[in-house]
């Protein structure tokens, strides 16, 4: 029998070094850009592979976690990306080091997305709480990361933290070796791909959309506000940068509370309040009252979208238990796919029409999700 706290602490550990392990990454775009002399191009096109590494990550896990299992998905993941952050930090080539990030981004889709699948399993009511617990090991990653690297930057080359983070998640491989997990949900000499009626669920097509519209914003707040604002005001790099780590911690601090003290929340009223940060949020920054205004803007933002994944996976987990891990794969897919392509698209406008219509396509956004998620609501109460 396996125990499900030990299960948790692991779900929440191999989530925390991936948060880790993505903003190493995206910390080391410089040192990669001189060791291997790459244009502006050659380092975009670079660290293109890492997101669509991710998303084939998203695609595999759900169906193979319910034919083999969690143990060897989860483990095989983190083998994955040990072997990748040992790629980035002593690659040869070029090609190596593309290989390499490629790799680092399947075991990445891979743990994220088994991770949650395997929380929402092993959670036998507020699943949707449960799973914002988790997501909070994913923040306090990604806000810790930067602080580690100050600290040991002076001390260590790149390389070599890149490679401890890769020894770490081997460890966590090894970790889950030794460990129950609950059995595959399907037995026999059942194909992978079978059983996808649920592509026919209207439920499932709209939390899928709805997913689309929360990455795609959560991408676009993470990559285009730090433009906004430093065409908005005059400020130093650094203090955009510590805004937009701010952002983080308010989806962290969210996701926290409502794992929490808002666990026994009606859903409805905590919807209500989710949209009316955002909505409040996109305002702060539409105002350009100060660059703190702005700042609280982030934290809101932050706060309102914490909720969105969480959630949504965990209406997905009830209706979809003897496959969660396949309708998983495809509700992330498409929220992947979301951020990829509404993110390119906010290039284009911003590029166009001017980076001011960031706000324009968070309004967008934000009414898309709001009918999408009253969809949501309506057929789960009419089930």
């Amino acid at each position: 029998m396996y125990n499900k706290k030990i299960i948790f602490a692991g779900a929440c550990i191999g989530l925390l070094f991936f948060g880790m392990g993505l903003i190493t990454l995206g910390s080391i775009v410089q040192e990669l850009k001189q060791k291997y002399q790459l244009d502006e191009v050659s380092s975009g096109t670079l660290f293109s592979i890492l997101p669509f590494g991710i998303l084939v990550g998203s695609l595999l896990f759900g169906p193979f976690c319910d034919k083999y299992g969690y143990k060897q998905l989860l483990s095989l993941a983190c083998c994955c990306m040990f072997i990748g952050f040992e790629g980035i930090a002593f690659a040869p080539t070029n090609i190596i080091l593309q290989i390499s990030i490629f790799l680092v981004g399947v075991g990445g889709g891979a743990i994220n997305g088994g991770t949650s699948a395997l929380v929402s399993d092993i959670s036998d009511k507020d699943k949707g709480a449960d799973l914002n617990l988790l997501g909070v090991s994913f923040g306090i990653g990604a806000l810790g990361m930067p602080f580690m690297l100050g600290i040991l930057k002076h001390r260590l080359d790149f390389e070599s933290i890149v490679s401890i983070v890769g020894f770490f998640t081997l460890a966590i491989g090894i970790f889950y070796t030794l460990i129950k997990f609950p059995p595959p949900k399907q037995s026999g000499k059942v194909p992978l791909f079978k059983n996808l009626s649920f592509l026919k669920d209207p439920l499932i097509i709209l939390i899928a959309f709805f997913l689309f519209c929360q990455s795609s914003f959560e991408a676009i707040v993470n990559n285009w506000t730090t433009t906004y604002l430093s065409d908005q005001f005059i400020v130093e790099p650094s203090k955009v940068l510590y805004a937009l780590s701010l952002f983080v911690a308010g989806m962290t601090i969210m996701r926290f509370l409502l794992g929490t003290i808002f666990r026994n929340t009606p859903v409805g009223r905590i919807w209500v309040a989710t949209f009316a940060m955002i909505l409040l949020g996109v305002l702060l920054l539409a105002s350009g009252i100060s660059f703190y205004s702005s700042v609280a803007g982030l934290i809101l933002l932050g706060a309102g979208l914490g909720g969105g994944f969480p959630i949504m996976l965990g209406f997905v987990g009830h209706r979809y238990k003897a496959q969660s891990g396949t309708a998983f794969s495809f509700v992330l897919v498409i929220a992947l796919v979301g951020n990829m392509g509404v993110n390119y698209g906010m290039g284009i406008i911003a590029k166009t029409y001017g980076i001011h219509h960031l706000i324009t396509v968070m309004i967008a956004e934000l009414s898309v999700m709001i009918m999408l998620c009253l969809g949501v609501l309506y057929r789960l109460k009419k089930q």
